[in-house]
């Protein structure tokens, strides 16, 4: 199984892509693990928030395939506890999907079409964090439960 992250836009704050990409090389060492990045869309600022998540959706749909298991981190959606998380990821991992996508939208969040694709949504929080510092904050949680599945001492319970 292969498990894809796919974001909206490059992260522009270069000590967060450092400490991003620290982690997605810790989490190599566990399993096979992507960061794919899609453009931010041109003129976004001409565009209303549903048409920017529509475009955004077209793009999204692009990068899937048949069979892929697609979550969405939404802030509506379930929220874990890194421990239920760890055992969540470790039941997904046994189900044996083709890829395990993880998906962060744009700045609005995503268009019902996505939503419609996706067989689950995760929250990581009830606070609102930017674009970037969520990419960061979800690579974290995918090493720590990686570590918790294997009783490494990463985590503090």
């Amino acid at each position: 199984m292969k498990t894809i992250f796919i974001v909206i836009g490059k992260t522009t704050d270069r000590r967060i892509a450092t400490l991003t990409d620290e982690y997605i090389g810790r989490i190599g060492h566990y399993m096979s693990f992507e960061m794919q990045v899609i453009p931010e869309l041109r003129n976004a600022k001409n565009l209303s928030q549903e048409q920017q998540k529509a475009e955004e959706a077209e793009l999204l749909k692009k990068t899937l395939q048949p069979g892929d298991y697609i979550v969405l981190l939404d802030e509506h959606g379930k929220e874990r506890r890194s421990i239920d998380f760890a055992s969540w990821m470790q039941k997904r991992m046994a189900a044996a999907p083709r890829r395990l996508v993880f998906i962060v939208g744009g700045p609005y969040g995503f268009a019902r079409q996505i939503h419609e694709l996706a067989q689950e949504e995760i929250s990581l929080s009830q606070m609102t964090f930017s674009h970037q510092m969520i990419r960061l904050f979800f690579v974290e949680q995918v090493y720590r439960a990686m570590t918790i599945i294997r009783g490494e001492p990463y985590h503090h319970e």
